[in-house]
């Protein structure tokens, strides 16, 4: 009675352990599979064919069709720079300069990934519709209130935010063709403020 307790306890937490590094590995990766600098994160052969199977199990569980790494490159933040998760409850500074790419993005989401209801209808700026300095340098207002410059709207309902920064055809790449992009050139999130 003693070994099957044994072998039942053994049994339960080989299961916990295997489903939850297999839910990690999906949803967050590992170094292999992804890069990490400052809030952004990216998988480094989303949407190539030949990826490894935790890279494409992470894309199919979020519903999109990525192109592959060669032709564009997607990064996620939950996070601002300093590490704080995003909320509509708050208001940031999304700062960047020039991305070395033919076109990008930055929308905002809630944390299913669905547009946030706005009375402007604005979900994202693009690098040709964005107000910019004269050195190129950009920044967004992300808030549920309207802002000056690049506004950004957050929603009125308190709820966590996912920033989604999509980069086409980088113009640097490395040896198998995949899209380099410098990390110092990611835009960085700062929290301003929090209602």
């Amino acid at each position: 009675m003693r070994s099957l307790a044994y072998f039942i306890g053994t049994f339960v937490v080989a299961l916990m352990l295997g489903i939850g590094s297999a839910w990690y590995m999906i949803e967050r990766g590992s170094p292999l599979t992804t890069t990490k600098v400052g809030p952004w994160d990216g998988w480094i052969s989303e949407g190539n064919p030949s990826a490894d199977p935790y890279t494409k199990a992470h894309v199919a569980r979020s519903g999109r069709l990525p192109l592959t790494s060669t032709v564009a490159r997607y990064f996620t933040a939950w996070t601002d720079s300093a590490g704080h998760t995003l909320t509509s409850g708050c208001q940031y500074s999304i700062e960047g300069s020039p991305l070395n790419a033919r076109w990008w993005s930055i929308a905002v989401y809630d944390e299913y990934g669905g547009l946030i209801e706005n009375p402007s209808a604005r979900y994202s700026f693009n690098s040709e519709e964005l107000l910019r300095h004269s050195d190129g340098a950009f920044r967004i207002n992300l808030s549920g209130k309207a802002r000056p410059e690049n506004w950004l709207p957050s929603g009125t309902v308190e709820q966590p935010l996912v920033l989604l920064l999509r980069i086409y055809s980088p113009r640097e790449t490395d040896g198998s063709g995949i899209g380099l992009i410098p990390g110092e050139r990611l835009p960085k999130v700062e929290r301003k403020a929090c209602e």
